[in-house]
């Protein structure tokens, strides 16, 4: 679950189809939110098996594409598509045959002390 910067709580990844963002308004709103920025490049049909991660991601799909699937359910994300996950969702990933290439946005959770 995944409490989103307008206050509802998501299971596993969800898109926002805003096409028109650009990568410097996507990395603006990244740093705004408090994620660390990076590129990701996935290799052509490449299927990882399932994982998660301790960092919740944003990311825009800058080429290609990448399917995630969680609890069943599959979603692909195309050029321009952004999408969110949150820390400890378990996913594959699958690359599209001209594998995928996505601007990053990694966010560790707070450690409790």
């Amino acid at each position: 679950m995944m409490q989103t910067d307008a206050g509802m709580t998501r299971h596993g990844p969800i898109v926002k189809e805003d096409r028109d963002m650009d990568t410097v308004a996507f990395e603006a709103s990244l740093k705004n939110a408090g994620y660390e920025i990076g590129t990701s490049k996935g290799t052509p049909s490449k299927v990882t098996p399932p994982h998660s991660h301790d960092f919740d991601v944003r990311a825009l799909v800058l080429s290609g594409e990448l399917t995630l699937t969680t609890d069943g359910t599959s979603r692909t994300y195309r050029v321009g598509d952004i999408f969110e996950m949150p820390a400890g969702c378990v996913h594959s990933e699958q690359y599209g045959p001209d594998g995928s290439e996505s601007l990053v946005g990694r966010r560790s959770k707070p450690t409790r002390v």
